[in-house]
Protein backbone atom coordinates (compact mmCIF):
# COMPACT_ATOMS: atom_id res chain seq x y z
CA UNK A 1 0.00 0.00 0.00
CA UNK A 2 1.28 3.65 -0.87
CA UNK A 3 1.68 6.17 1.90
CA UNK A 4 2.45 10.06 1.37
CA UNK A 5 4.86 10.73 4.45
CA UNK A 6 3.96 13.96 5.87
CA UNK A 7 6.48 17.36 5.81
CA UNK A 8 8.87 17.65 8.08
CA UNK A 9 7.68 19.18 11.53
CA UNK A 10 4.31 17.70 10.66
CA UNK A 11 2.46 15.37 12.03
CA UNK A 12 0.18 13.15 10.21
CA UNK A 13 -3.02 15.08 11.25
CA UNK A 14 -1.42 18.34 10.09
CA UNK A 15 -1.31 19.51 14.14
CA UNK A 16 2.27 20.94 15.26
CA UNK A 17 4.85 18.41 17.35
CA UNK A 18 3.91 17.58 20.49
CA UNK A 19 5.71 15.88 23.37
CA UNK A 20 5.34 12.30 24.00
CA UNK A 21 3.73 12.62 27.23
CA UNK A 22 0.36 14.37 25.70
CA UNK A 23 -2.70 12.41 25.41
CA UNK A 24 -3.69 12.48 22.27
CA UNK A 25 0.18 12.09 20.49
CA UNK A 26 0.38 9.05 23.14
CA UNK A 27 -2.99 7.16 21.81
CA UNK A 28 -1.88 7.83 18.03
CA UNK A 29 1.42 6.45 18.60
CA UNK A 30 0.43 3.38 19.76
CA UNK A 31 -1.75 3.00 16.72
CA UNK A 32 1.09 3.81 14.86
CA UNK A 33 3.23 1.10 16.58
CA UNK A 34 0.85 -1.48 16.30
CA UNK A 35 0.39 -0.70 12.39
CA UNK A 36 3.93 -1.17 11.90
CA UNK A 37 4.01 -4.31 14.00
CA UNK A 38 1.07 -5.69 11.92
CA UNK A 39 2.91 -4.78 9.37
CA UNK A 40 6.23 -6.73 10.14
CA UNK A 41 4.26 -9.58 11.10
CA UNK A 42 2.93 -9.78 8.00
CA UNK A 43 6.19 -9.21 6.18
CA UNK A 44 7.56 -12.08 8.18
CA UNK A 45 4.91 -14.45 7.04
CA UNK A 46 5.18 -13.86 3.58
CA UNK A 47 8.75 -14.13 4.01
CA UNK A 48 8.70 -17.48 6.04
CA UNK A 49 6.50 -18.89 3.40
CA UNK A 50 9.19 -18.26 0.72
CA UNK A 51 12.23 -19.84 2.88
CA UNK A 52 9.92 -22.97 3.38
CA UNK A 53 8.78 -23.54 -0.37
CA UNK A 54 11.83 -23.23 -1.58
CA UNK A 55 13.15 -26.74 -0.51
CA UNK A 56 10.12 -28.31 -1.99
CA UNK A 57 10.62 -26.83 -5.26
CA UNK A 58 14.63 -28.40 -5.35
CA UNK A 59 12.92 -31.18 -3.91
CA UNK A 60 10.96 -31.61 -7.79
CA UNK A 61 14.57 -30.83 -9.35
CA UNK A 62 16.09 -34.49 -10.84
CA UNK A 63 20.01 -34.22 -11.49
CA UNK A 64 21.15 -35.88 -14.45
CA UNK A 65 24.30 -35.62 -15.23
CA UNK A 66 25.61 -34.92 -18.81
CA UNK A 67 27.63 -37.70 -20.57
CA UNK A 68 31.04 -36.44 -21.77
CA UNK A 69 32.26 -36.74 -25.29
CA UNK A 70 36.11 -37.77 -24.80
CA UNK A 71 38.36 -38.32 -27.34
CA UNK A 72 40.67 -42.06 -27.82
CA UNK A 73 44.00 -41.27 -27.29
CA UNK A 74 46.67 -42.59 -29.26
CA UNK A 75 47.50 -46.12 -28.65
CA UNK A 76 50.86 -45.80 -26.77
CA UNK A 77 51.69 -49.32 -28.37
CA UNK A 78 50.70 -53.00 -27.64
CA UNK A 79 48.25 -53.89 -24.04
CA UNK A 80 47.77 -57.37 -24.89
CA UNK A 81 51.56 -58.78 -26.25
CA UNK A 82 52.37 -62.63 -26.67
CA UNK A 83 55.22 -62.38 -23.82
CA UNK A 84 53.13 -60.86 -20.57
CA UNK A 85 52.40 -61.33 -17.09
CA UNK A 86 50.33 -64.62 -16.14
CA UNK A 87 47.53 -62.27 -13.74
CA UNK A 88 47.53 -59.41 -16.50
CA UNK A 89 44.04 -58.53 -15.90
CA UNK A 90 43.70 -57.04 -19.30
CA UNK A 91 40.92 -53.56 -19.57
CA UNK A 92 39.03 -52.61 -16.36
CA UNK A 93 36.65 -49.47 -16.62
CA UNK A 94 34.32 -47.55 -14.86
CA UNK A 95 30.89 -46.03 -15.49
CA UNK A 96 30.71 -42.24 -15.00
CA UNK A 97 29.32 -39.23 -16.64
CA UNK A 98 32.33 -40.79 -18.69
CA UNK A 99 33.32 -44.05 -19.54
CA UNK A 100 36.74 -44.30 -18.10
CA UNK A 101 39.30 -47.42 -19.32
CA UNK A 102 42.17 -48.35 -17.56
CA UNK A 103 44.38 -48.55 -21.15
CA UNK A 104 43.43 -45.51 -22.16
CA UNK A 105 44.42 -43.89 -18.56
CA UNK A 106 47.75 -45.64 -19.36
CA UNK A 107 48.16 -44.23 -22.56
CA UNK A 108 47.79 -40.98 -21.38
CA UNK A 109 49.82 -41.03 -18.32
CA UNK A 110 52.49 -42.64 -20.68
CA UNK A 111 52.61 -39.60 -23.42
CA UNK A 112 51.99 -37.28 -20.68
CA UNK A 113 55.38 -38.48 -19.06
CA UNK A 114 56.82 -38.38 -22.21
CA UNK A 115 56.23 -34.62 -22.63
CA UNK A 116 57.68 -33.86 -19.50
CA UNK A 117 60.78 -35.66 -20.13
CA UNK A 118 60.87 -33.78 -23.73
CA UNK A 119 60.60 -30.60 -21.93
CA UNK A 120 63.83 -31.45 -19.81
CA UNK A 121 65.82 -32.81 -22.25
CA UNK A 122 65.84 -36.39 -22.05
CA UNK A 123 64.58 -39.16 -24.60
CA UNK A 124 61.53 -40.66 -24.71
CA UNK A 125 60.49 -44.06 -22.91
CA UNK A 126 59.58 -46.71 -25.21
CA UNK A 127 56.63 -48.24 -24.73
CA UNK A 128 56.67 -51.68 -23.18
CA UNK A 129 53.89 -54.07 -23.85
CA UNK A 130 55.38 -56.81 -21.08
CA UNK A 131 56.56 -54.11 -18.73
CA UNK A 132 52.98 -52.73 -18.64
CA UNK A 133 51.62 -56.04 -18.08
CA UNK A 134 53.38 -56.66 -15.36
CA UNK A 135 52.15 -53.37 -14.14
CA UNK A 136 48.98 -53.73 -14.48
CA UNK A 137 48.57 -56.99 -12.75
CA UNK A 138 50.18 -55.39 -9.39
CA UNK A 139 48.08 -52.81 -9.78
CA UNK A 140 44.88 -55.36 -10.11
CA UNK A 141 46.45 -56.90 -6.93
CA UNK A 142 46.54 -54.29 -4.47
CA UNK A 143 42.88 -53.57 -5.04
CA UNK A 144 42.48 -57.78 -4.67
CA UNK A 145 44.42 -57.23 -1.53
CA UNK A 146 43.99 -54.75 -0.53
CA UNK A 147 47.33 -52.97 0.40
CA UNK A 148 49.25 -50.10 -1.36
CA UNK A 149 53.31 -51.04 -1.09
CA UNK A 150 56.14 -52.16 -3.70
CA UNK A 151 56.90 -55.20 -2.05
CA UNK A 152 53.60 -57.32 -2.16
CA UNK A 153 52.33 -59.68 0.64
CA UNK A 154 54.67 -62.69 -0.71
CA UNK A 155 57.46 -60.60 0.16
CA UNK A 156 57.99 -59.65 -4.27
CA UNK A 157 59.49 -56.49 -5.24
CA UNK A 158 59.19 -54.99 -8.49
CA UNK A 159 62.17 -56.79 -9.80
CA UNK A 160 61.18 -60.27 -8.81
CA UNK A 161 57.48 -59.43 -10.28
CA UNK A 162 58.87 -58.31 -13.44
CA UNK A 163 61.50 -61.36 -13.77
CA UNK A 164 58.51 -63.95 -13.67
CA UNK A 165 57.69 -62.51 -16.65
CA UNK A 166 60.74 -61.79 -18.46
CA UNK A 167 64.72 -61.15 -17.92
CA UNK A 168 65.83 -57.91 -20.37
CA UNK A 169 65.28 -55.22 -18.46
CA UNK A 170 69.26 -54.35 -16.12
CA UNK A 171 67.57 -51.90 -14.25
CA UNK A 172 64.21 -51.85 -12.91
CA UNK A 173 61.62 -49.06 -11.06
CA UNK A 174 58.22 -48.44 -10.43
CA UNK A 175 56.13 -45.94 -9.27
CA UNK A 176 52.55 -46.38 -7.70
CA UNK A 177 49.91 -44.01 -7.12
CA UNK A 178 46.15 -44.71 -6.42
CA UNK A 179 43.21 -42.26 -7.03
CA UNK A 180 39.57 -41.96 -7.90
CA UNK A 181 37.73 -41.39 -10.59
CA UNK A 182 34.26 -39.26 -11.02
CA UNK A 183 34.79 -38.63 -6.98
CA UNK A 184 35.91 -35.26 -5.05
CA UNK A 185 39.69 -35.63 -4.38
CA UNK A 186 42.16 -33.10 -3.04
CA UNK A 187 44.92 -33.02 -5.06
CA UNK A 188 48.58 -32.50 -4.60
CA UNK A 189 48.13 -28.65 -4.09
CA UNK A 190 45.09 -28.90 -1.85
CA UNK A 191 42.32 -27.69 -4.39
CA UNK A 192 39.64 -30.42 -4.47
CA UNK A 193 39.33 -31.90 -8.01
CA UNK A 194 37.26 -34.99 -9.90
CA UNK A 195 38.51 -36.42 -12.63
CA UNK A 196 35.77 -37.55 -14.66
CA UNK A 197 37.70 -38.61 -17.77
CA UNK A 198 40.69 -40.99 -18.79
CA UNK A 199 42.96 -37.87 -19.55
CA UNK A 200 42.02 -36.02 -16.44
CA UNK A 201 42.93 -39.02 -14.39
CA UNK A 202 46.26 -40.02 -15.83
CA UNK A 203 47.06 -35.62 -15.20
CA UNK A 204 45.84 -36.31 -11.83
CA UNK A 205 48.13 -39.28 -11.38
CA UNK A 206 51.41 -37.72 -13.00
CA UNK A 207 50.59 -34.70 -10.81
CA UNK A 208 50.93 -37.01 -7.52
CA UNK A 209 54.43 -38.47 -8.90
CA UNK A 210 55.72 -35.04 -10.21
CA UNK A 211 54.86 -33.52 -6.51
CA UNK A 212 56.78 -36.07 -5.05
CA UNK A 213 60.35 -35.99 -4.97
CA UNK A 214 61.91 -39.38 -5.25
CA UNK A 215 58.46 -40.52 -7.70
CA UNK A 216 59.79 -37.19 -9.70
CA UNK A 217 63.23 -38.36 -10.12
CA UNK A 218 61.76 -42.10 -11.11
CA UNK A 219 60.40 -39.97 -13.88
CA UNK A 220 63.58 -37.93 -14.92
CA UNK A 221 65.60 -40.87 -14.20
CA UNK A 222 68.23 -40.10 -17.49
CA UNK A 223 68.82 -43.83 -18.08
CA UNK A 224 65.49 -45.73 -18.29
CA UNK A 225 64.51 -46.27 -21.99
CA UNK A 226 61.46 -48.36 -22.32
CA UNK A 227 58.37 -48.29 -20.00
CA UNK A 228 55.31 -49.80 -19.31
CA UNK A 229 51.74 -48.48 -17.29
CA UNK A 230 48.88 -50.70 -15.55
CA UNK A 231 46.31 -49.31 -14.25
CA UNK A 232 43.56 -51.09 -12.88
CA UNK A 233 39.64 -49.79 -11.95
CA UNK A 234 37.79 -51.04 -9.26
CA UNK A 235 33.51 -50.77 -9.85
CA UNK A 236 33.34 -48.08 -7.21
CA UNK A 237 36.29 -45.88 -9.24
CA UNK A 238 39.02 -46.26 -6.84
CA UNK A 239 42.02 -46.02 -9.11
CA UNK A 240 45.22 -48.03 -8.78
CA UNK A 241 48.02 -47.05 -10.92
CA UNK A 242 52.10 -48.51 -11.36
CA UNK A 243 54.75 -47.38 -13.97
CA UNK A 244 57.33 -49.97 -14.57
CA UNK A 245 60.48 -48.38 -16.02
CA UNK A 246 63.30 -50.32 -17.39
CA UNK A 247 66.80 -50.26 -18.63
CA UNK A 248 67.69 -53.13 -21.09
CA UNK A 249 70.98 -55.28 -20.54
Amino acid sequence: MNTRSPPAGESDDGAGDETATGGPRTERGLVGVVRYFVAVCILATLVLATVTVVPQVFDEVVYQASSIETDTPPAAGAHNPSLQHPDNPGNSSYEGVATVRSEHVEDYVHFTVNDIRAERGLDPLVWDGTIASVARAHSEDMADRAYFAHTNPDGQSPMDRYETTANYCHIYGENIAQNWADRRVQGSDGETRQYRTAEELAEGLVDQWMHSEPHREAILTEDWDRGGVGVYITEEGKVFATHNFCTER
